[in-house]
């Protein structure tokens, strides 16, 4: 399993995924890898080609009333983006759309994000944001040990 933070961490809050990840304690698996891919969009789409049979993101997402709620869902990649990807973004459609440019295929994939205060131009998360770090490092072990018992028994379906 691939454990994937994402986001600009000049960007206020959009640094989420990027502090939840240095947060982590190391994973006992080794077949899961823990990776601050920060805005490398492209590097994410080659390390997905390794075929992994799951993929986290740790991400910022927009707010919807509460900044700081954290939300975890799969992800259901529509499969119509185009393949544009920008070495210094970072754009998860884009990355699974380079993925299957590129001949691969997206794992099944679970976003664990938390609701922006703010994105602009700045170092450091807002209060709220930076509160839900340490809940989402636990959301981030639930999520792994769901995978891996969704995997041990495919009768179960995965984790939403």
């Amino acid at each position: 399993m691939l454990v994937a933070g994402i986001g600009n961490v000049f960007l206020g809050d959009d640094g989420f995924g990027p502090e939840v990840v240095r947060r982590l304690p190391p994973h006992p698996d080794p077949a899961v890898r823990v990776v601050d891919y920060g805005i490398r969009g492209m590097h994410l789409a080659y390390d997905l080609l390794d075929g992994w049979d799951a993929l986290v993101l740790i991400d910022a997402v927009p707010n919807r009333g509460v900044a700081g709620r954290l939300q975890v869902f799969r992800a259901e990649p529509d499969g119509t983006g185009a393949a544009s990807l920008d070495a210094h973004a970072m754009n998860p459609e884009a990355v699974f759309a380079g993925v299957r440019a590129l001949g691969g295929t997206v794992p099944p994939t679970v976003v664990v994000g938390c609701e922006v205060e703010t994105v602009d131009e700045r170092m450091g998360l807002s209060a709220p944001v930076a509160a839900a770090v340490a809940a989402a490092v636990v959301a981030v072990g639930r999520v792994l040990t769901d995978l891996t018992a969704a995997g041990s028994d495919q009768s179960r379906p995965p984790p939403e």
